[in-house]
């Protein structure tokens, strides 16, 4: 292997930087982005199970905010019950911005490395075509392992920046959309509790008024 890599060349110290960073960047969003870490089941039971007892306090909402990026955008919207429902709706989006922000965090640069490899590879392609050209013109057709050295830079740098890209454009396209199922089933639940909020407050209103 490490003989495969020096033959190479030096385009090959990028790719394998940018294939030991793409593997990095997969295993932190594989642990990030974890269903109990973002959407865990029973949140809104316990909110509802909260306001039954009338626990919707600071202690437990910081509890709340803290427990996920689902309990960030609902603790919001609870924080803010008793203001009118554009002020919630305004509140939870711009938390929501944060939220969807911090869940996609990193997943720029995975892309970025699935579209440069390729060209690296592309690079490597050229550079060794241009030492197997050289070659030619400094020795002639006949010797073979000058001619040898610059195709197999050519091709390993291609093949190389080929194996970081496909994987990691994959696992981009991958993140992608589990980041857009959960903001989808944030946006759900917390019109659900928008709406619920405002269904009290209307009913205090009427309690006041009779």
């Amino acid at each position: 292997m490490l003989e495969i890599i020096i033959a190479g060349g030096w385009l090959m110290v990028p790719i394998l930087l940018c294939s030991t960073l793409a593997v990095a960047i997969i295993i932190e969003r594989f642990w990030s982005l974890r269903r109990s870490r973002v959407v865990p089941d029973g949140v809104g039971e316990q909110v509802e199970e909260w306001a039954a007892h009338d626990e919707l306090d600071l202690e437990h909402l910081n509890r709340l905010r803290k427990g996920s990026a689902l309990g960030q955008v609902l603790a919001v919207a609870l924080a803010n019950r008793h203001r009118s429902r554009d002020v919630i709706k305004e509140a939870v989006e711009d938390t929501g911005r944060h939220v969807v922000h911090e869940l996609s965090r990193f997943l720029n640069t995975l892309g970025t490395i699935a579209g440069i490899t390729p060209l690296l590879g592309l690079l490597g392609t050229v550079v060794g075509m241009i030492r197997v050209f050289s070659a030619i013109m400094i020795h002639g057709v006949g010797n073979a392992n000058e001619l040898a050295g610059g195709i197999s830079e050519a091709l390993i740098t291609t093949a190389a920046g080929l194996t970081v890209a496909i994987p990691s454009y994959f696992f981009y396209r991958y993140f992608r959309g589990v980041v857009e199922e959960y903001v989808v089933s944030m946006e759900e639940q917390a019109i659900s509790l928008i709406g619920a909020i405002e269904r009290g407050n209307v009913a205090k209103i009427k309690a006041r008024g009779s």
